[in-house]
């Protein structure tokens, strides 16, 4: 089958554009915290954890003895909405049994958001520091880097760490739920 030239220039497009693309392979891993710029090319790496690809990832999940983090920051109330507006928080679509921990992949934590992220990881791993867990968020999101060297620094033995995310367990055609933070 032949297919036109303004066709196969525009399928390979997508394909580059792609919110699923290959990780650069010249990323270095940074020795502290990403800062900003959350959604770019990460690295192949993090040290002290074990990076997965989505047929790991589904095959951690379907074991389940894994606990699953989504760290997707949490949608922001704006402040100028008009008065009697009602404001919901929107629900994620997640990996089916994964916990929201929100805005625990930021490269600076507030005291509070420290306290929040410890107390849920105690919580979700029983306080077992070798309990394995297993972060993401989105394809290309530092968040999830982060939060999973966070969890490193916090004691974690048995860190694993999702850079595809939701969007690369998706593509696979794999199941989502929706979710809300864990408060």
């Amino acid at each position: 089958m032949h297919r036109p030239v303004h066709i196969v220039i525009l399928l390979m497009a997508m394909a580059q554009s792609s919110p699923v693309s290959a990780q650069a392979l010249d990323v270095d891993e940074p020795s502290g915290y990403r800062m900003k710029a959350f959604r770019a090319d990460v690295p192949d790496t993090l040290t002290g954890a074990t990076v997965v690809d989505t047929r790991q990832a589904e095959k951690l999940w379907r074991q389940g003895s894994t606990v699953f983090l989504d760290v997707l920051p949490r949608p922001v109330k704006p402040n100028n909405l008009p008065k009697g507006t009602v404001w919901r928080d929107k629900k994620r679509e997640t990996i089916p049994g994964s916990f929201w921990l929100p805005n625990v992949g930021y490269g600076r934590l507030h005291p509070t958001m420290h306290d929040y992220f410890k107390n849920h990881l105690e919580r979700l791993t029983q306080n077992d520091l070798t309990r394995p867990v297993l972060f993401y968020c989105l394809d290309r999101c530092w968040m999830s880097w982060n939060a999973a060297k966070r969890a490193l620094e916090y004691g974690y033995s048995h860190v694993y760490w999702y850079p595809k995310g939701t969007d690369g367990w998706s593509l696979d055609g794999l199941p989502l739920e929706e979710k809300l933070p864990e408060e």
